[in-house]
């Protein structure tokens, strides 16, 4: 088999994650002040969603193809840059702490995707036996 072939389940989470990002959350930077004074965004509820949605085809692509670790850690690595390069402008630095949420968080919830794709596939696979 071809090596660029073999490299592709690795890489194509990792690039798909900035890609997402850029497309659902890369445009939006306005943050919406209420009457009362409150900042909320900049990113909508359905912004967010709609990159998790976008995030679990690549995921799942790379997990069937028994590269879970891969889909883990290239998604959760191409949201941070992603976060990074996007969040880096602000000035007082707490940017920091988001990208580090945004890594976590992505960490866990791709590995939690991953199990579970795993285990649907493997009980769905032992029915069919």
């Amino acid at each position: 088999m071809n090596p660029v072939l073999r490299l592709l389940p690795a890489c194509a989470p990792a690039v798909a994650a900035p890609a997402a990002w850029a497309a659902w959350l890369g445009w939006d930077q306005e943050w919406d002040v209420g009457p009362g004074g409150t900042a909320t965004g900049p990113y909508e509820a359905w912004q967010v969603i709609g990159l998790v949605l976008t995030l679990l085809v690549p995921v799942y692509w790379a997990t069937v193809r028994r590269h879970p670790v891969s889909a883990v850690l290239g998604t959760s690595a191409g949201l941070t840059a992603a976060a990074f390069y996007d969040w880096s402008d602000d000035s007082t630095g707490l940017f920091v702490i988001g990208v580090g949420l945004i890594m976590l968080g992505s960490l866990a919830a791709t590995a939690a995707a991953c199990a579970v794709i795993t285990f649907a596939r493997r009980d769905r696979a032992e029915g069919t036996a």
